[in-house]
């Protein structure tokens, strides 16, 4: 079965930092030509998991192909009015986000950069200015982060995010929100 096609791009979409466009990063509209890169960057996400289970190269490459399809199926359908943003630096491919902003709260579906440029401040600035719109409309911003992501939770949380679940351990995520009036602590 084929991937559903990504939703038309809004015309209002979440534009570059400043400090981000000064060294060459973008954001865009992903398009379906970009599938192939967002398969990799998933399967990027999976890799440390997928290390030590003792399946062949290709059932692990089948079962990640499958596992980003599902979530792409998942997301293109439960959040088909988000915007689905391709982060670049220099016109190459480095990172996704995905921003609902219809709701009370923004909802960051999703934001992944590939490994290689982690850790350089670049997810903390699309956090940021996401922040500073929602704030501008006194709305907060929810996202959920995979508790063993312990990297990003702390980013989450420099960023003034707090975990709003009752941590019991039974969910593999945390649901987190930030909220407009943090938005000069943020």
């Amino acid at each position: 079965m084929a991937s559903p096609s990504f939703p038309e791009a809004r015309g209002d979409r979440l534009r570059t930092p400043v400090e981000l466009d000064a060294r060459g990063i973008t954001l865009r509209p992903i398009v379906d030509a970009d599938m192939a890169f967002l398969r990799m960057l998933y399967a990027q996400t999976r890799a440390a998991e997928l290390a030590s289970v003792p399946w062949p190269v290709e059932f692990k490459q089948k079962f990640l192909d499958d596992q980003f399809d599902l979530q792409h199926r998942h997301y293109v359908s439960f959040f088909g009015t988000a915007e689905f943003l391709l982060i670049e630096r220099d016109g190459e491919s480095i990172g996704r986000l995905y921003l609902l902003r219809d709701m009370l709260e923004f909802l960051i579906v999703d934001i992944t950069l590939i490994e290689a440029i982690r850790n350089q401040g670049i997810g903390g600035l699309l956090i940021k200015r996401a922040q500073m719109e929602a704030g501008s409309l006194g709305r907060g911003m929810v996202l959920h982060v995979d508790r063993r992501n312990t990297a990003a939770r702390r980013l989450y949380e420099r960023l003034g995010f707090c975990i709003v679940d009752l941590d019991d351990g039974s969910s593999s995520h945390l649901t987190m929100r930030w909220s407009a009036d943090q938005l000069n602590t943020a």
